[in-house]
């Protein structure tokens, strides 16, 4: 059994790297994603493009504004002066954001009469006005915070103090608040999804279409031992693909990995039984290399939607919610970011793991017996 089992993992060896389109597939496939995501996957905004609408033209509307253009947040692109402009800007896309400033707001600033200012937001991306918004919150907060501490400090004078409250923020995990330490690990699992299950699906089909699976029907091989030797190099390919983009995002993109690295290795192996039986199983109901393509693409999308790596999963409709408990990627996702950011260990991520170890044990049966009908 185990001469048969080395001379079919050495035969999927040669022919996946005989193959210059998997060579490609298999080594610069993974550094082009984990890049493009790597710096493409972030919420993070900055120099919005802004423009500045100051009928007023005082120091103190000059001082609003460098309060504004001061932050790495608003990127001062346009000074307009009338209303078309103002609609020009933004039917053009020129700017995302317009600050204006009326007439007579430093006569409010020195009358203690709430001056106010208008804040024009392109509303056509609602996640990235919602971030602006909250960043125009902050400043002017902190600037109504310099006008209102000269008032303080007279009042102060006279009656010695005023009592107020201190307040301390910290975050307890990605102290930073950096997003791209949030979406590398999701990264890293999309990946070794992607590729395990392309490399998995095309493993039947390539030898149907090639002639191959009859010769391999007729072989001393048990239908056991040809899952297992098509499956061992696949997922061997995948764990170095795995360890290939962690070492990417740890010692490129500097995300911390505070976890245990067994358990992370541990958790993707179980993770690969999953994702390796999804593959087989697509293997085995498909006719050509592009059905399975397609069929992949077919499962990975909704898997990825669902898997709360872009949209959290306690915003979906509550049936939408359950439907997730059946989605390996989400368990994966949640135990990776576990791992790098909070550093919990197997204590608090049990549930995860043994979900993903019922699944694949579960997915790989059912496609050992599916592939077992097939050849019969």
């Amino acid at each position: 059994m185990f001469g048969r089992l080395k001379a079919i993992i050495k035969k999927e060896f040669r022919q996946t790297f005989r193959d210059p389109r998997m060579r490609a597939m298999i080594f610069v496939t993974p550094v082009f994603q984990i890049l493009v995501f790597g710096y493409a996957a972030t919420t993070d905004v900055n120099h919005v493009p802004t423009a500045i609408y100051d009928l007023d033209n005082t120091r103190q509307s000059r001082d609003l504004v460098r309060a504004f253009t001061s932050s790495n947040y608003f990127a001062v692109k346009q000074f307009i002066t009338d209303d078309s402009q103002l609609n020009e800007v933004f039917d053009q896309s020129l700017v995302n954001t317009v600050i204006r400033i009326n007439h007579g707001f430093a006569q409010d600033v020195l009358g203690n009469n709430n001056p106010r200012v208008q804040l024009i937001v392109d509303g056509t991306d609602s996640n990235i006005t919602a971030v602006v918004l909250g960043y125009a919150a902050s400043i002017i907060q902190r600037y109504s915070g310099e006008l209102s501490s000269q008032q303080i400090n007279i009042v102060l004078q006279k009656v010695g103090s005023i009592p107020s409250v201190d307040l301390r923020i910290r975050a307890w995990f990605n102290p930073n608040l950096l997003s791209r330490n949030f979406y590398i690990p999701g990264v890293i699992a999309l990946i070794v999804s992607l590729m395990s299950l392309i490399l998995t699906s095309m493993a039947i089909v390539r030898e149907k279409e090639i002639g191959t699976i009859e010769q391999l029907v007729v072989s001393p091989l048990t239908p056991i031992e040809l899952i297992i030797g098509k499956l061992i190099p696949f997922a061997a390919i995948s764990v170095f693909e795995a360890v290939f983009v962690t070492l990417v995002g740890v010692l490129w993109f500097k995300i911390p990995i505070h976890g245990n690295l067994l358990l992370l290795l541990i958790s993707t192996l179980i993770y690969l039984l999953v994702s390796s039986g999804v593959g087989l199983l697509i293997s085995t109901v498909s006719a050509t290399q592009q059905q399975a393509l397609m069929s992949t693409f077919l499962f990975f999308f909704p898997a990825n939607l669902l898997s709360g790596f872009i949209f959290p999963i306690q915003n979906m409709p509550t049936l939408i919610q359950y439907i997730t408990f059946l989605n390996p990627l989400r368990y994966y996702i949640v135990i990776l970011r576990g791992i790098f950011l909070k550093g919990i260990g197997l204590d608090i991520l049990w549930p995860q793991i043994l979900a993903l170890l019922i699944m694949g044990i579960a997915i790989l049966t059912i496609s050992s017996l599916r592939f077992h009908k097939s050849l019969g």
